[in-house]
């Protein structure tokens, strides 16, 4: 059974952690192979669930020594239909490996979770198409049928939401919102934008926030912005405007550089852990629901501490009571 799908810990100021850039750390940083990006196929061995696990008990770990609550992603980003099929694995095969990715953080939160370290498991969502490009657009209709068999399974796990990573449209972002409606689990947008702070489309951030807001009647628990660097969208971000209120969560690059540089990087950029960390501080004084903090492409757990202690120094400094 879901602990907090009814009621989502993060929905207040305390501060939640996500894990890196997952796959690639564990491209890199750890040797392994992992094709079109999909760390999923790790569930199928010994070997790999083993490294997952390692992986994961990392961040519970982090969030235990800062006091500070965790959202943990599955490593399901890329477990979607025809995702699963190009790499040879069935609709039967993703619902078991679906459902594997949610037990192994079901194990590490019964280890870790505490009264100051609440663990919420989300089902991570990928897009259908390239995260960068765009491509053949969905109608939010065949989203909604193409993400719902995910979703369901999800919706029969331990899971408590779900969150749609690496979007680059409305559209497939609404098909999401109503198809985890559907089956009664709480959903998060994460938006990706590009060096000019824009989704690939060329929608800005604000367009695409009420566009999705509109269609679903303010589904979303909140919203997120994934795989930039805080260089590319920190500037979009100002005003106070109220749309902005729906923004709770960043999981940055560590990388400056454009996605259609990362796509042709044969090297890792790391950038600078404590240098990216730094530069939170603007958009935690630009979003004041941001309370959840992560890494995208690049990152890992050096950079997701010291994200961490700025985010801890700005909620004290401010003086915002939990």
């Amino acid at each position: 059974m879901a602990t907090y799908r009814n009621a989502l810990p993060q929905l207040s100021r305390n501060i939640f952690i996500t894990d890196g850039g997952i796959e690639t750390d564990l491209i890199f940083h750890e040797g392994l192979e992992l094709p079109s990006f999909a760390a999923f196929v790790l569930l199928t061995n010994d070997n790999g669930n083993e490294t997952l696990r390692k992986y994961f008990h990392r961040y519970a770990a982090l969030a235990r020594d800062y006091e500070v609550g965790l959202v943990f992603e599955t490593a399901t980003w890329r477990s979607s239909p025809e995702w699963g099929l190009s790499l040879g694995y069935s609709k039967s095969a993703l619902a078991d490996i679906n459902r594997k990715a949610v037990e192994l953080l079901s194990e590490i939160r019964r280890e870790y979770e505490n009264e100051k370290t609440k663990i919420v498991i989300s089902g991570c969502l990928g897009p259908r198409g390239d995260g960068y490009n765009p491509g053949n657009l969905m109608s939010a209709k065949e989203a909604q049928e193409y993400h719902a068999v995910q979703i369901g399974t999800f919706s029969q796990t331990e899971a408590d939401m779900v969150t749609a990573i690496t979007m680059n449209y409305a559209e497939e972002a609404i098909g999401i919102t109503e198809a985890a409606k559907s089956f009664g689990m709480p959903s998060v947008i994460s938006f990706t934008v590009e060096t000019d702070g824009k989704l690939p489309t060329g929608q800005t951030l604000k367009d695409a926030i009420h566009q999705v807001d509109e269609a679903t009647a303010n589904s979303p628990a909140y919203y997120m912005i994934n795989c930039a660097h805080p260089s590319h969208f920190t500037s979009t971000v100002g005003g106070g405007e109220s749309w902005l209120e729906r923004i709770r969560g960043v999981r940055a690059n560590a990388s400056k550089k454009s996605h259609a540089e990362l796509d042709f990087s044969v090297k890792l950029d790391e950038g600078d852990p404590i240098e990216l960390a730094q530069e939170h501080n603007a958009l935690l004084k630009r979003l004041k629901n941001l309370n959840v903090l992560g890494g995208c492409c690049g990152t890992d757990l050096r950079h997701i501490e010291e994200i961490c202690k700025v985010a801890l120094h700005h909620r004290d400094s401010a003086g915002i009571s939990m």
